[in-house]
């Protein structure tokens, strides 16, 4: 799967979709925020979640995203568990949460029964994040999808994944499994950090985290999507895209750190910039 995918992105290297003036055109003005939203970021139990509210820009994102109280929200690789503990909050009076994990089911097997637990404990790690009841909260594997889910979903949200996928050599038939499991006018957002649009391949096929904002967005396309448009809500111009390690030189993770005064200059650049891409399922 590895080769198609970065197939696809490589072909699009010399195209002129990589010019800044493409992503200028399709900025999206910034939208208004639903007071229930606005509510769940404000709400204490994310107290310790918060201080990441600075860069992450949850109410902006999730507003982009047109993400309503009352849908059917797929969490892609939900991980760390940051933005499934707001959407609990924020889904579970009157939506659904669904996790949506990676298809392990060709991964060595202690992969394989990590997958299926972290699964199974998705709901149940939700609700005690949200206070919720954990039939609020559901989860599967898209190796392994049930029978009804396909067509039911409102959006799905990949969140500072897909370099994820393309690593893993599973990109494309991640994204067509999710498409699958969208209404016929579902969406699809995509957070990502951002190459530069200049940048070599070799920086940007998924290795140091960064992706190009065109290569995301023919990817999309040619996997039966139409690209909606973009937010700049969780853009760091600070953010210079060319660290020899990754983004993971940056915070959270402080990889680039050896010391303190060092920390302190990371810190003080921010997280990655980010593009906030917006697609919609096409006929």
């Amino acid at each position: 799967m590895r080769r198609l995918s970065l197939a696809l992105l490589a072909a699009v290297a010399g195209s002129s979709l990589a010019t800044p003036a493409f992503a200028q055109s399709a900025t999206t003005a910034a939208p208004k925020i639903d007071p229930a939203l606005a509510a769940a970021v404000a709400d204490p139990l994310r107290k310790d979640d918060a201080a990441r509210d600075v860069y992450r820009k949850p109410d902006q994102t999730l507003a982009f995203f047109d993400v309503g109280p009352a849908m059917k929200v797929g969490e892609y690789a939900p991980g760390g568990g940051w933005y499934s503990r707001l959407l609990g909050i924020y889904l579970a009076p009157k939506g659904k949460l669904v996790g949506l994990f990676a298809d392990a089911s060709s991964a060595p097997a202690p992969r394989q029964e990590a997958a299926k637990a972290a699964v199974a404990k998705f709901p149940t790690e939700v609700a005690e994040w949200a206070k919720q009841p954990a039939e609020k909260f559901s989860a599967f594997s898209l190796g392994a999808i049930p029978d009804g889910e396909k067509g039911t979903f409102d959006r799905i949200l990949v969140m500072r994944a897909l370099h994820n996928m393309l690593r893993g050599n599973v990109a494309d038939s991640e994204i067509k499994k999710m498409r699958d499991l969208l209404k016929p006018d579902g969406m699809i957002g995509i957070e990502q950090h951002r190459a530069k649009a200049d940048a070599p391949y070799d920086y940007t096929d998924g290795s140091k985290g960064y992706l190009r904002e065109a290569d995301i967005i023919k990817f999309m396309e040619i996997h039966g999507f139409a690209f909606v448009g973009k937010s700049e809500a969780n853009a760091n111009p600070k953010d210079s895209a060319n660290w020899p390690e990754g983004v993971w030189t940056l915070p959270p993770v402080l990889g680039g750190a050896k010391d303190d005064a060092e920390k302190a200059r990371l810190k003080a650049i921010g997280e990655s910039d980010r593009m906030t891409l917006l697609f919609r399922k096409r006929p």
